[in-house]
């Protein structure tokens, strides 16, 4: 049944560039299509991007397409579908276990700025024990922004006997837990504040805690480094500019105005929030972080032992990032930052 589902959504992916590329284009810009798995503020560098015109000024007409897990986002890339991918670093690490070629060039987001809510008979984080936590599925991106801030809480899955149960995307699982489905989550600002207002409480605030960490990611097969080159560097200027425009406060209105869009948000307080999430999880320091991606490592081989086998200077591309340095393009939007 997974098999038949992952074929039927592939096609609807080959469908939806057929399309895509048949639209006429007064100038001649390369199409992108990029999937990605959750709806929330970790996919706004790349509407921001895409919204304000980043990338055209590159050369390239990026459209981004949301799937249901990372597996299918691997797959969609495997198959040749999409070149260019905008996953979790835990769904990259398990499909390099799986053999497949893969590299990741750049990651804007260096925070995990989340909370731990919880149901309102949940006091401590003893209360704990034997809960069930909600996430959109094993192994992906919502599942290691919880799994990460666990064990730099000391809170170890297994001797605590927490329970992870596939819900869905982060409006999903917050209405769960607001529906006592669930008994925890991690989820962004935005969602959190919806659930304070039902009732329920954060026992820790995920974003101000110290600890390495990359988010989603520019990905591709490792092949269009040799290819596209061009590509990969105009993909990644284009989303290091989108993380300058978010914190100018020139700009905050429009970035306001594309996640409310994007995140289908009613309350002028959720958007502000939202905003907040997003400005505190961008940076332009993008260059793959070894660190990082060793603690994201030791976190997915819970579910993947395969995993803890990779050698991650196979995974992580960072020539790109050093060519932006030594060009002055770096320097030159740390100093729009004030940086």
């Amino acid at each position: 049944m997974l098999r038949c589902q992952s074929f039927r959504w592939l096609w609807s992916v080959v469908f939806f560039i057929l399309h895509f590329v048949a639209i006429p284009r007064a100038l001649a810009e390369e199409q992108v299509l990029i999937p990605y798995g959750g709806q929330n503020e970790t996919v706004a560098h790349m509407w921001v991007g895409i919204e304000k015109g980043l990338f055209k000024k590159y050369g390239l007409d990026v459209k981004m397409v949301q799937v249901r897990s990372g597996p299918m986002i691997m797959s969609a890339l495997a198959s040749g579908a999409v070149k260019v991918i905008w996953p979790a670093p835990s769904s990259i690490l398990s499909a390099a276990s799986g053999g497949l070629k893969v590299s990741c060039a750049a990651s804007p987001m260096d925070k995990i700025p989340r909370e731990l809510v919880v149901r309102k008979e949940i006091r401590s984080f003893d209360d704990l024990r034997g809960k069930v936590f909600g996430v959109q599925s094993i192994g992906g991106g919502f599942w290691l922004q919880t799994m990460v801030p666990l064990e730099s809480l000391g809170l170890d899955p297994d001797r605590y006997q927490l329970k992870m149960r596939v819900i869905g995307d982060t409006g999903t699982v917050t209405q769960a837990l607001i529906a006592k489905m669930i008994d925890a989550a991690m989820l962004p600002y935005s969602f959190s504040d919806q659930a304070k207002r039902e009732g329920l409480h954060s026992l820790a605030d995920i974003g101000k805690l110290k600890f390495p960490f990359q988010g989603n990611s520019i990905c591709f097969k490792r092949d269009l480094i040799v290819n596209s080159p061009d590509l990969i560097m105009s993909l990644i200027k284009g989303v290091i500019e989108a993380v300058v425009l978010i914190h100018d406060p020139k700009y905050k209105q429009d970035v306001m105005e594309i996640l409310k869009k994007n995140l289908r948000l009613a309350k002028a307080e959720d958007v502000e929030t939202s905003y907040k999430v997003l400005q505190l999880g961008a940076t332009v320091e993008v260059a793959p972080n070894m660190e990082a991606w060793r603690t994201i490592q030791k976190v997915v081989s819970r579910v993947n032992p395969a995993v803890r086998q990779l050698d991650l200077r196979e995974v992580l591309e960072g020539s790109f990032v050093r060519s932006l340095e030594e060009s002055g393009f770096l320097p030159e939007m740390r100093k729009k930052l004030g940086h």
